[in-house]
C-alpha cells in the first residue's frame, strides 16, 4: 500500500507504513538548544537523550517554560540542536511526521475541510480522496459538522480540534502534539486525546505529547519530565 493510501477510512481502518515493532523513528543524543550568545544566552534544552520507536506512547510533562516545546521541535526537525545530535534513520518525508501545535494555524481563506485536506493535497493525494480522509478525521474529533465553516466562524477550541484532525488525516508514522488539550474544556480535550490515541493505534504510529496535565500524562505508557530544560528519567505506567 502506498503512503497516499494510508489515511483513515469510513470503517475506522487505517494502516501506516509498516516496519519492525522496535523501528526507531527519531533519536536525540545529548541534544541541546541554546538561544542567544554570551551573557544573553538561554539554554532551553540541556543534553537530552530520547529514542522514539514505532508504536511508542510518550508524554513529556512539565510546567510552562521547562523546555517541552523546544524538545518537541527538535524531534520534529523544526529546531536544530546547538549541541549533541538528532538522528533519523531515514529521510523524513512530508507525511512521516504530523504536528499538532498549541496554536491552530488554520488558513483563513480555506474552510475547515479544505484546511484539513490541504497537507494531503500538497502530498499529491487526489482531491476527492483527500476530502474523504479529511471528513473521516474531522468525525474522529467530533468536528465534521464544522466542515463548511471558515476559521473565523469557529471558536479557538474548535480550531484546535480541526488542527488535530488535519494531522490525523495524514496518518503519519510519528505524531507530535504540543499541549493538544491545553485550550480545550475537559470533555472536548478528552475527545481529542481519544482521537489521537485511537488513530495512532490504527496506523501503528508513535504518539508523543507535551502536557502540564497529570490526567493527560496518565494515559500514556511512558512519561518523561522536563525540569529547567533537563529531561529526567522515564517513568513507566503502573
Amino acid at each position: 500500500m502506498s503512503r497516499a493510501d494510508a489515511v483513515p477510512g469510513r470503517h475506522g481502518r487505517a494502516q501506516g507504513r509498516t516496519g519492525p515493532p522496535d523501528e526507531v523513528l527519531v533519536e536525540c543524543r545529548d541534544a541541546a538548544v541554546t538561544f542567544g550568545q554570551g551573557a544573553h544566552a538561554v539554554v532551553a534544552v540541556h543534553g537530552a537523550s530520547l529514542t522514539v520507536r514505532r508504536g511508542d506512547r510518550l508524554a513529556i510533562v512539565g510546567p510552562s517554560g521547562s523546555g517541552k516545546s523546544t524538545l518537541l521541535h527538535l524531534l520534529a526537525g523544526l529546531e536544530r540542536p546547538t549541541g549533541g545530535t538528532v538522528i533519523r534513520p531515514e529521510p523524513a518525508g512530508p507525511r512521516d511526521i504530523g504536528l499538532v501545535f498549541q496554536s491552530d494555524s488554520l488558513i483563513p481563506a480555506l474552510d475547515v475541510v479544505e484546511n484539513t485536506a490541504l497537507p494531503l493535497i500538497l502530498a499529491d493525494v487526489p482531491e476527492e480522496r483527500a476530502r474523504r480522509a479529511a471528513l473521516d478525521a474531522l468525525a474522529l474529533v467530533a468536528a465534521d459538522d464544522l466542515a463548511e465553516r471558515l476559521p473565523e466562524e469557529i471558536s479557538g477550541g474548535q480550531a484546535q480540534r480541526v488542527a488535530a484532525a488535519r494531522v490525523l488525516a495524514q496518518a503519519p508514522r510519528l505524531v507530535l502534539a504540543d499541549e493538544p488539550t491545553g485550550r480545550l474544556d475537559h470533555a472536548t480535550g478528552s475527545r481529542v486525546l481519544d482521537a489521537l490515541l485511537t488513530a495512532a493505534d490504527l496506523t501503528g504510529a508513535a504518539l508523543v505529547v507535551t502536557t502540564h496535565d497529570p490526567a493527560v500524562a496518565a494515559r500514556f505508557g511512558t512519561r518523561r519530565t522536563m525540569r529547567d530544560g533537563r529531561l529526567l528519567a522515564a517513568e513507566e505506567a503502573s
